[in-house]
């Protein structure tokens, strides 16, 4: 018995040897285009015209133009093409894309991108400079902490999501690093640093949950996007696409919320200096103030910039006919709608979160409280309410 298996193990191994020698012969005679894409300099233009696309009332530009290959083994060559995309000038470089079709050694040449690079190094050495001028020493280390930041995004979530460990799993543990690394690099090891570390892995630990409901209940797919059915398609299905969108939620939302805990524990810290005397509640009652108006202007900041990114879709689905219950039971704008409210809960729970633990572990209250300046405090209070 043990003999005969051997023998069907062996004929079974010779036939996928051969017949996968057979496969990729036969995928060997497919032949597929060749894309290359790499600089170029436009060195002349000839025409510029006006194109009437179709079902558009307005022309579409479109130009003859002459131009240097800068890079690649055909660098130096001098070409023409005809360019309906982005309209360049003389001396402008870009991205050319030269296509060779299956069976056909003729190249089709097309612009694929303006070089965009110049202007993204001088805004990004631009804003390099003001965080060293105006936010010195701490500027540069929020600038680490974002360098961390994004390297835990792209060398830990993203290969982590990529190679089917749990999205959620992976996004909660990655902005718990980032909450923790980011914190302690940018304000130091201190107690106050601490209060507000605790403050926001307790609030996304919250908001998680409220997230993960939220998605559920809601009955989203994670297709609302068109780049995330090319993902899907490209990870031929192996990526849980519902544990991306909250991961999405989650790592969205860390930014302000880490702006909301640092503001609350430093305030009770501040606050505890300048009146040492003043008890734990009163401490939390005047940081929770502070607290409000932070949630008033995070609130309207968070909503507002999700508005302005999907500006171009709001306009497409408020073209008549209008049906708003439509629009909004759309899940690509559920999906924002969704964020929104989530990444604002967090908002307003970390305040009172990061404000309760901050007083118990900054306010240490030592002797007698003075009543007398406590009295006068409170007084000075009431009249500013008062009069505001």
């Amino acid at each position: 018995m043990t003999r005969f298996s051997t023998k069907i193990s062996i004929f079974v191994f010779i036939l996928i040897v051969i017949g996968g020698f057979f496969v990729n012969a036969s995928a060997a005679e497919v032949l597929q285009d060749k894309i290359i894409t790499v600089r170029a300099k436009v060195v002349d233009v000839q025409t510029k015209a006006a194109v009437p696309l179709y079902g558009l009332d307005v022309p579409s530009p479109n130009q003859t133009i002459t131009v240097e290959i800068l890079k690649g083994e055909n660098k130096g060559k001098i070409i023409s093409l005809d360019n309906d995309y982005v309209q360049l000038k003389k001396g402008d470089v870009f991205f050319l894309s030269t296509t060779i079709h299956a069976g056909d050694d003729n190249p089709y040449y097309s612009v694929a991108e303006p070089d965009r690079l110049p202007t993204l190094i001088f805004f990004a050495a631009l804003f390099l400079l003001l965080v060293f001028l105006i936010g010195g020493k701490q500027g540069l280390r929020g600038v680490v902490t974002l360098d961390g930041s994004f390297a835990l995004i792209f060398y830990v979530l993203l290969p982590g999501i990529l190679n089917g460990y749990s999205p959620i799993l992976i996004t909660i543990g990655v902005s718990s690093l980032i909450i923790v690394l980011g914190s302690y690099v940018t304000h130091g090891f201190n107690k106050t640093t601490s209060a507000a570390v605790v403050g926001m892995i307790t609030t996304v630990v919250i908001t998680g949950i409220l997230a993960y409901i939220a998605i559920h209940s809601a009955k989203f797919t994670g297709y609302a996007s068109d780049e995330a059915v090319y993902l899907s398609m490209n990870a031929r299905g192996h990526i849980d696409m519902l544990g991306l969108l909250f991961g999405g939620i989650m790592i969205g939302l860390l930014g302000i919320l880490y702006d909301v805990a640092i503001s609350q524990a430093v305030s009770v810290e501040e606050l505890h200096h300048i009146a040492p005397h003043v008890p734990r509640k009163d401490i939390f009652k005047r940081a929770m103030r502070i607290g409000r108006e932070h949630i008033g202007a995070l609130v309207d900041t968070l909503a507002i910039a999700y508005a302005g990114a999907s500006l171009p879709l709001l306009l497409l689905f408020s073209t008549p006919p209008v049906d708003v219950g439509l629009i909004l039971n759309r899940e690509i704008f559920a999906t924002e709608i969704i964020r929104i409210l989530i990444g604002s809960i967090g908002i307003i729970l970390a305040v009172p979160i990061t404000t309760l633990l901050a007083v118990f572990i900054l306010v240490k209250i030592k002797g007698d409280n003075n009543d007398y300046l406590l009295k006068q405090e409170q007084k000075t209070l009431d009249e500013y309410r008062h009069h505001h």
